[in-house]
């Protein structure tokens, strides 16, 4: 069975080609094969606005995404340790219908103070929900933990939200390691110091005259895997760094990872339509979303990450979404996403950082 294994299986039976011996480091222009991908990205969605913030004084920041009148959401909260705001109103049964922003951010909780000022810009701006003599803006939010990248009192506050809001734009986002993905790393099963980067990745599809998008930061405790080949594309590495390790396969032959810090990781992210859908049907989306952070993402959904995904409808293509579709749409262009933000994540390096290569270093 070929699933789950490295490419380079003649280096080391499992895993990548060595690494050159002045370490992870010294691997830039070593290119790792790239998964195909779709192309795209949720900005093809009409109405979707997309805006980074990447703090220039370590590597954390948050994107947000922008809905221009408004979207019918959905959200589904795989992990355990989950870090939101705003999500218990985006039940069915509850009374508001829209949002106006889905804000993702780096620095765990403390991250969360970024929506206050994405709130700001909105209300500026005249956006928000009716509430007597006030418009009252509806920002959804989640969090993944970077706080272990460089200094951890630097994290996102309500300036990055506003910052990320007013380089907010139509046109399809920077991808790596910019705005939420700015301090994302995967691989952490065995340990920061044999991890590798993560980041924010973006695709989208159109299938009968319906879009749908996704932008996902990804920063999860286990490897990215291509699913058509099985082959582990970043990820876990061998204790002296060198190799790739396949975290799955090493816990299969007894290797058992030490005792992990709840949240130090999480998977967050956005799937966008331009078809017409309830609150129901939008929760519903977000879930069948989920399947592509498990085809790319082993493991997933564990104690250990906070795995969000929220589902935005804009209803402008006047079309009603077929389920079924979009679902198969849904877990395919958020697997595109994943893949897309590592192989576009550059490596972490420097004074006070951790030394963190990326998949497009390693060969």
């Amino acid at each position: 069975m070929q699933r789950r294994k490295f490419a380079s299986k003649a280096a080391l039976g499992l895993g990548w080609a060595a690494l050159p011996a002045n370490g992870p480091a010294a691997a830039q222009g070593m290119a790792a094969p790239r998964p195909a991908t779709l192309g795209g990205a949720i900005t093809d969605v009409p109405g979707m606005q997309v805006g980074h913030f990447t703090d220039p004084r370590r590597p954390t920041g948050c994107t947000v995404v922008l809905t221009g009148d408004g979207a019918v959401a959905g959200v589904d909260v795989r992990g355990a340790a989950p870090g939101t705001r705003e999500t218990d109103l985006l039940d069915p049964g509850n009374l508001v219908e829209q949002v106006h922003a889905v804000l993702l951010s780096g620095g765990s909780a403390f991250g969360l103070d970024a929506a206050g000022g994405v709130m700001r810009w909105l209300e500026e701006h005249g956006i928000g929900y009716p509430a007597g003599p006030a418009r009252v803006p509806i920002v959804p939010a989640a969090i993944l933990f970077d706080l272990g990248v460089g200094d951890p009192a630097i994290r996102p506050d309500a300036a990055a939200g506003y910052a990320a809001c007013e380089a907010a734009r139509a046109e399809a986002p920077a991808e790596g390691s910019v705005g939420a993905g700015a301090g994302a790393t995967v691989g952490k099963l065995f340990g920061m110091a044999r991890a590798m980067r993560g980041g924010v990745g973006t695709a989208s599809a159109k299938v009968g005259g319906i879009t749908v998008g996704a932008l996902v930061a990804v920063n999860a405790v286990g490897d990215v895997i291509d699913p058509a080949s099985g082959r582990v594309v970043a990820g876990a590495r061998t204790a002296d760094g060198q190799r790739g390790l396949g975290a799955a396969e090493a816990i299969l032959r007894g290797d058992v990872p030490p005792a992990l810090q709840a949240g130090m990781a999480t998977t967050i992210g956005v799937v966008a339509t331009d078809a017409r859908l309830t609150k129901a049907q939008a929760r519903k989306l977000a879930g069948m979303a989920h399947d592509g952070l498990a085809r790319t993402i082993e493991p997933s959904h564990t104690l250990w990450d906070g795995d969000t995904l929220f589902a935005l409808a804009t209803g402008r293509s006047g079309l009603p979404g077929n389920m079924m579709t979009l679902g198969l749409l849904a877990a395919r262009v958020t697997a595109s996403a994943v893949l897309r933000a590592v192989f576009a994540a550059k490596g972490i390096r420097g004074p006070g950082l951790p030394d963190v290569p990326a998949a497009s270093e390693l060969g």
